[in-house]
């Protein structure tokens, strides 16, 4: 508990992911387990994430303002509203689904406005190369996770308030997009432009992909959207536009990432084990499989199916393998140790 990392809640965020494509590909046992699991899995980590708190408030605010750690923080608000997203798709529960929004709308503002306030304001800084990584574009996924609710939630509310979710969708997602150009320049220069190590490639640079992935979403259920707000289908073009302009960024990075993976465990031979971060890199493949599958829906794109089995192979593989790491790793919890 007192080295909980704050991106743990990314457990969430790929279980709850994998579970809503299990849905889409019509495996209701296995979305229904996934589902009941990540339930009990959000419990555990708000108890700890809460009791670490209260009994380490000044490591765990040193985390929330250390430039590597405090975006991990993120992970709550987007876990939040996917459990949110699943509590509507597979319970079918608006009550809980809205709840699960206002909470990730309260987070959202509170970690914001803390974390990149403590960064601008702080006097010590660490330079680019070690105060940049994959994970500052958590807070580009805990955007559009709320977008994505917002535009799920505005279905099945009557209106004005239909039209009212519908905006704030629109500009969640807005926001999130530009946030993504911000970040995304400085992982790149980093990238190129900064000697690179193994350890330096931490699994949560897939999230280069899966914040293009779950914009690609956001932007698919807006098109969907588009007969319930007059103010949505006069931006039609803009809206189908940036959403392949995402989802074919998101898929530019899928060759660029395993390359690199390549490049750091068998050229590099830098050690595959399990770390928390790697739930991180489980995100994204499940994101790129319900963004693809949306978005082929809202522009009539049926080619693109064969890429959805591939994609949700993928995503489920790597959550089996991560789920086993996390069995595995949670042994030592039980394991007596010497005196």
């Amino acid at each position: 508990m007192k080295h909980l990392p704050p991106a743990y809640f990314a457990l969430v965020m790929a279980t709850g992911i994998v579970s809503i494509a299990a849905r889409d590909f019509d495996l209701p046992a296995l979305a229904l387990a996934l589902f009941a699991f990540n339930l009990a899995a959000y419990a555990v980590l708000v108890l700890l994430t809460g009791l670490r708190m209260l009994r380490y408030p000044r490591l765990f605010f040193a985390d929330m303002t250390d430039h590597r750690l405090g975006p991990g923080f993120f992970t709550a608000v987007a876990a939040s509203c996917i459990l949110g997203t699943q509590l509507l798709l597979l319970a079918h529960s608006l009550a809980g689904a809205t709840l699960f929004f206002i909470l990730g709308i309260a987070l959202w503002l509170g970690l914001t406005y803390t974390i990149f306030t403590a960064f601008t304001v702080k006097q010590h800084k660490p330079p680019l190369e070690e105060g940049i990584n994959g994970a500052w574009l958590i807070a580009v996924v805990a955007t559009q996770s709320i977008a994505v609710l917002a535009s799920l939630i505005a279905r099945h509310w009557p209106q004005p308030y239909r039209l009212e979710f519908n905006f704030f969708a629109l500009s969640m997602w807005l926001w999130g997009g530009m946030l993504y150009i911000w970040v995304i320049s400085l992982i790149f220069y980093r990238y190129s432009f900064f000697p690179f190590s193994p350890g330096d490639l931490t699994p949560p640079y897939w999230i280069n992909m899966g914040a293009m992935a779950i914009s690609t979403l956001a932007g698919a259920r807006l098109v969907e959207n588009t007969p319930d707000a007059p103010f949505l289908a006069s931006l039609l073009p803009f809206l189908k536009g940036f959403t392949v302009f995402y989802w074919a960024t998101g898929t530019w990075w899928i060759p660029m990432l395993l390359v690199l993976g390549v490049w750091r465990h068998i050229v590099q031979r830098f050690p595959l084990r399990y770390d928390p971060l790697y739930w991180g890199a489980v995100f994204p493949l499940g994101m790129y499989t319900v963004a693809t599958r949306e978005m082929a829906a809202a522009l009539d794109l049926p080619f693109l199916a064969p890429l959805l089995v591939v994609a949700f192979a993928a995503a489920l593989a790597a959550w089996t393998l991560a789920f086993v790491g996390l069995v595995w790793d949670s042994r030592r919890l039980f394991t007596p140790h010497p005196r």
